[in-house]
């Protein structure tokens, strides 16, 4: 495999931990179910979708010196993911995300993305030292970035010269971290891949459906946006126009991860030169895949 990544995905690179049952669950149920451990978070996530589908991703982000670390690291380079410019801190520990889900979706999750936010800017230093491009040959490919970097970080980045030329896509971890988007939108410079709720978070209203949606984020100030409702019509809207489509109808066993199938289905899509209404369809039926459970969890 080639070392040269097409794409950039930085955020952060965890165990995720899984609990799942059939059955439907409120706070203090006690059921039988299966958990599993398997790697995620968000950009590594996005990044095994994407090598999944023949693209070569790269991974920035921060990974503790420790036994859980090095297995993460040797599965991910496993799977054919670059792992060179991931930053490998001595006294971070590798960090996790827990859930747990039922029959009536997403109870409960916590994500333990700590070590990800002290490390800071340290794993931004491949695009500035040579290795991935310099401030006078900024990176100028595809980037995947994901919301786990801490408010500040991802400020830095809407302004910084060194993603000026990035064709930058973007994602919230999860609904408390949209607002962490905020200068990513006011900046011009993003692609954001969000659901309803975050949607209207970073807008601060409440949006009927995904069209008014993503017209709202693009008249806030986002470049392009593309927005997700469950089973609803999603949507793509520009400052051009906004296009809707209606996903399939599936069975849902799982929804951890959703999002971060769609949002890569969709960046293979239009990499390989599909127009907005065929990428949009590809993004729908990857993660219609993902959450009825045809997909591999991992």
């Amino acid at each position: 495999m080639t070392s040269t990544p097409e794409i950039l995905c930085i955020g952060s690179v965890l165990w995720d931990i899984i609990g799942r049952s059939s059955s439907h669950m409120r706070v203090g149920t006690d059921v039988p179910g299966r958990i599993i451990r398997v790697p995620g978070g968000v950009a590594l996530n996005i990044a095994m979708t994407l090598r999944r589908q023949g693209m070569v991703p790269a991974l920035l982000s921060a990974v503790g010196k420790d036994a859980e670390g090095a297995e993460l690291l040797a599965d991910c380079r496993r799977r054919g993911l670059i792992t060179e410019h991931i930053y490998l801190s001595e006294d971070l520990p590798t960090d996790r995300y827990m859930a747990v889900e039922g029959a009536n979706g997403l109870i409960a999750a916590i994500a333990d993305a700590h070590s990800l936010e002290e490390a800071g800017d340290k794993i931004l230093r491949p695009l500035s030292n040579g290795a991935l491009g310099r401030a006078d040959a900024p990176y100028s490919g595809l980037i995947a970035l994901d919301g786990n970097l801490t408010e500040a970080l991802l400020a830095h980045i809407a302004t910084d010269p060194l993603f000026a030329q990035a064709d930058l896509r973007v994602a919230p971890a999860s609904p408390g971290k949209a607002t962490r988007l905020l200068p990513l939108v006011e900046a011009g410079r993003a692609t954001l891949y969000v659901n309803l709720e975050e949607a209207g978070l970073l807008c601060q209203t409440e949006f009927p459906d995904a069209a008014s949606a993503a017209a709202g984020l693009v008249a806030r100030g986002a470049k392009r946006a593309l927005v997700t409702d469950g089973g609803r019509l999603s949507a793509d809207g520009d400052a051009d126009a906004v296009i809707t489509r209606q996903p399939p109808e599936v069975m849902v066993t799982r929804v951890t991860g959703a999002g971060d199938s769609f949002m890569a289905a969709h960046i293979v899509a239009e990499a390989r030169g599909a127009d907005r209404d065929a990428a949009l369809r590809a993004a729908q039926a990857a993660a219609a895949a993902h959450v009825s459970g045809e997909t591999p969890y991992d």
